[in-house]
C-alpha cells in the first residue's frame, strides 16, 4: 500500500499555488484555493493608474493656461531687456558710474558686452516661476473675489450683533483688482525671493560670485539658509505698494480706455502702452523702497548691512539727501516701462494662443 506523503496531503487539505517556479510553494486555504490552469504559470500583474487623462485635463483649465502665459512672457520680457536690468541694479545699489550711459560704457570696458546680461542665466530662472506665479495669481484672486462680490450682493450679507451694534461684513468696498494685486506680489516674492538674491549678487559682484554654483556655496557657507531670504522683509513690504499699485493702475486705465474709444478689449500697441503707464506710476510710488531692498540685498558685499529698512532709509538720506532716494529711478524706469509693457503685450498674446480667446491686433 502506497503511503501518501506529508506534502501531498498538504496540497490535498490546502490546496497549492506556485509561483511558475519550484522554489517557492504558498499554501492556500481550500475555500481560498485560486482557480487557474495549471499548464501555464500563475502571473501577477500591476497596473499603475493612467495619470495622463487628468494632466491634460489640468492643463486645459483656465487657471493653467494663465500660469503657462505669464511664464513664457516673463521669459521673453528678460530675454529682450536683460542689459537694461543690469544697469538699474547697478545704478540703485550705488555701483559704478552714477548715469546710464556711464554704466553702460563701464559694463563694456570691464566685462565686454557679455557683461550686459551678467546674471541673465538665473534672471531667467527667476522669472519663469515669478511671473507665471504673479499673473496666474492675479487672475484666480481677482476672479474670486469678483464672484464672492456677486454672489454676497444678491443674498444677505454675513452679519455680526454685538449688544446694539450690529457689522455688516460687506464686500463691495473692497477692490478685488487691488487684492489681487496685492496677493500676486506677495506670493511670488515668498517663493521666488532666493534667486532675486542670487541674480543680484551675480550682477553686482561679479568677480565674487563668477559663477552661480560658487554663488550658491558662498551663501550657504556665509550664512546658511536664511542668507537666501536676505532683505526678505522689506521686499516684502515694498512688494505690496508696487504690486498693489501696478495691477490696479492697468486694470483701471485699461477699463477707462476702452470706454472712452467704446471698444471691449485692447489691441497689442494699446496694451503696450497701458502696461508701460502702469509700471511707471507703481514704480515711482514705490522706488523709496525698493533702493532700501537693494540696500539691505547686497549690503553685505561692502561689509556694512543696515539692521531693518528705516535704517537702510535713513542711511540713504543721510549719505545722498532725499534725492538718494531715487537714485536710479530713470534707470529703473528705462527698464520698468518696456518690461511692463511687453510683458502684458506678450501675456495677453499667449493666453489667447492657448485658451483660444480672439483679440484685435
Amino acid at each position: 500500500m502506497s503511503q501518501k506523503s506529508p506534502s501531498q496531503s498538504q496540497k490535498k487539505k490546502y490546496g497549492a499555488g506556485d509561483f511558475g517556479d519550484v522554489y517557492g510553494i504558498i499554501m492556500l486555504p481550500k475555500e481560498l484555493e485560486l482557480e487557474k490552469d495549471l499548464s501555464s504559470p500563475f502571473e501577477l500583474r500591476f497596473q499603475a493608474p493612467d495619470f495622463r487623462v487628468t494632466i491634460k485635463d489640468i492643463l486645459k483649465t483656465r487657471e493653467a493656461g494663465e500660469f503657462l502665459s505669464g511664464a513664457l512672457a516673463g521669459a521673453m520680457t528678460k530675454a529682450i531687456l536683460a542689459p537694461l536690468e543690469t544697469i538699474r541694479t547697478r545704478m540703485v545699489v550705488g555701483v559704478g558710474s552714477k548715469n546710464i550711459s556711464g554704466s553702460f560704457v563701464e559694463v563694456i570696458e570691464q566685462q565686454g558686452w557679455q557683461g550686459l546680461w551678467a546674471g541673465n542665466a538665473i534672471n531667467m530662472l527667476r522669472i519663469v516661476p515669478t511671473q507665471a506665479i504673479e499673473l496666474g495669481t492675479f487672475e484666480y484672486v481677482k476672479r474670486a473675489m469678483t464672484s464672492a462680490q456677486e454672489k454676497w450682493s444678491q443674498t444677505e450679507c454675513p452679519k455680526v450683533q454685538i449688544g446694539p451694534v450690529s457689522l455688516n461684513f460687506s464686500l463691495s468696498w473692497i477692490s478685488p483688482v487691488a487684492v489681487a494685486g496685492a496677493a500676486a506680489g506677495i506670493s511670488s516674492t515668498l517663493v521666488c525671493h532666493p534667486l532675486e538674491v542670487l541674480k543680484d549678487r551675480l550682477t553686482v559682484s561679479r568677480d565674487v560670485y563668477p559663477s552661480l554654483s560658487i554663488a550658491i556655496s558662498k551663501i550657504y557657507k556665509d550664512g546658511g539658509i536664511g542668507a537666501f531670504y536676505a532683505g526678505l522683509s522689506p521686499t516684502l513690504i515694498g512688494m505690496l505698494p508696487y504690486s498693489t499699485c501696478y495691477y490696479f493702475m492697468y486694470e483701471t486705465m485699461k477699463k477707462s480706455y476702452c470706454k472712452s474709444k467704446n471698444k471691449k478689449s485692447l489691441n497689442r500697441p494699446e496694451m503696450l502702452m497701458v502696461g508701460a503707464l502702469a509700471g511707471l506710476t507703481a514704480s515711482t510710488i514705490s522706488f523709496p523702497l525698493e533702493v532700501a531692498r537693494k540696500r539691505l540685498m547686497v549690503g553685505a558685499l561692502k561689509g556694512k548691512c543696515p539692521p531693518h529698512m528705516a535704517a537702510a532709509l535713513a542711511e540713504v538720506i543721510r549719505e545722498e539727501g532725499v534725492m538718494g532716494l531715487y537714485r536710479g529711478w530713470g534707470a529703473s524706469c528705462l527698464k520698468v516701462m518696456p518690461a511692463s509693457g511687453i510683458t502684458w503685450m506678450f501675456y495677453e498674446a499667449w493666453k489667447d494662443k492657448i485658451l483660444g480667446e480672439k483679440r484685435p491686433l
